[in-house]
C-alpha cells in the first residue's frame, strides 16, 4: 500500500489491502452514538474492531477515543460494550485512559457537566513501545546500597525494587498520570465537527511508536493523526469515507509540512 496517504473509502476497504501485522499504532475516534454528525454515514463496529487486529502487529497498540450520548436520562455505556469486545477479539486492554476537557461545553440538565471521554488504549500482546511522559517528581536522586530494613524505611517514601542489593530512588521524574487534560476547539480552525486536539495526538503518537512505525487513523477526520505523524518522523495511512474531509486533510497536511520544511 502507498504510506502517507489518505484512502477516500470505507475503512473496512482500506484494511482489505493490509497485510496481517502491518501496523504499528492506531490513533483514532469514531463517529460513537450519533454524537458526531458525521455526515449520514455510520460504521459497522465489529467487523472494524476485528480487522484492526489482524492488521495490527505483534506488539501493536490502538488507541480508541470515546464517550457516550445520553438518551432517554441514561448514559448508553457503547464505550464500554466496545471496549470489552476489544478484550473477546484478543485485544489487552492496555491502560483506561481518561482525555479530560479543560473547557467543556456547559449543558443544562440534572446531572454534573460531562468534562472527559475515554481513551482506551488497547494491545496486541505487550506493547512494543513506551515511551512515558514523565513529570517533576518530589523525590531526590540518590543510590542506597544498604539491604537494611532501617535504611529502607528511611527512604521508604521513594524507593524502588526493595530486594535488589542496590536500590535506586526516582531521578527527580515519574510516570505521568493516565489523565489527561486538553482545551477542546481552541485550535486550528478545521470546518470538521469535532476535531481532537493535536497535542492528544501527539502524546499517544510520541508514548506508543517510534520514528518511522506506521500509524493508521480509520477515522481520519480532520487528518489531526495524519498531520502530527508527519511532523515526529512517522508514516501514516488514513481512512476517510467523506470527500470533503479528504479535501480539508490533504490541506492541513500540505501547511503543515510546508512550514516545517
Amino acid at each position: 500500500m502507498e504510506l502517507n496517504k489518505t484512502y477516500n473509502e470505507n475503512c473496512l476497504d482500506t484494511m482489505s489491502r493490509m497485510p496481517d501485522k502491518f501496523i504499528d499504532l492506531v490513533v483514532t475516534s469514531p463517529p460513537y452514538d450519533g454524537l458526531r454528525k458525521y455526515n449520514g454515514y455510520s460504521f459497522d463496529f465489529e467487523s472494524i474492531a476485528k480487522e484492526l487486529f489482524r492488521v495490527s502487529k505483534n506488539g501493536g497498540v490502538v488507541v480508541w477515543v470515546v464517550g457516550d450520548a445520553t438518551i432517554n436520562g441514561s448514559e448508553s455505556g457503547t464505550s464500554f460494550r466496545q471496549a470489552l469486545f476489544f478484550k473477546d477479539i484478543g485485544f489487552n486492554l492496555h491502560d483506561t485512559m481518561i482525555f479530560a476537557k479543560i473547557n467543556p461545553i456547559p449543558l443544562t440538565h440534572n446531572r454534573y457537566e460531562q468534562e472527559f471521554e475515554y481513551m482506551f488504549v488497547f494491545s496486541k500482546s505487550s506493547p512494543n513501545s513506551f515511551n512515558p511522559i514523565k513529570i517533576e517528581s518530589k523525590g531526590k536522586i540518590e543510590k542506597i546500597k544498604s539491604r537494611s530494613k532501617k535504611a529502607q524505611k528511611e527512604k521508604s517514601y521513594a524507593v524502588r525494587h526493595r530486594d535488589n542489593p542496590e536500590t535506586y530512588i526516582n531521578d527527580g521524574t515519574k510516570y505521568s498520570g493516565n489523565i489527561f487534560y486538553y482545551s477542546v476547539g481552541n485550535g486550528e480552525k478545521t470546518n470538521h465537527p469535532a476535531p481532537f486536539p493535536e497535542e492528544l495526538a501527539k502524546d499517544h503518537i510520541l508514548s506508543w511508536s517510534n520514528e518511522n512505525d506506521l500509524i493508521y487513523d480509520p477515522f481520519m477526520g480532520s487528518g489531526t493523526t495524519a498531520k502530527i505523524a508527519s511532523l515526529n518522523n512517522r508514516n501514516w495511512i488514513g481512512s476517510e469515507i467523506s470527500k470533503e474531509y479528504c479535501d480539508i486533510i490533504e490541506k492541513r497536511i500540505y501547511n503543515a509540512l510546508g512550514m516545517f520544511q
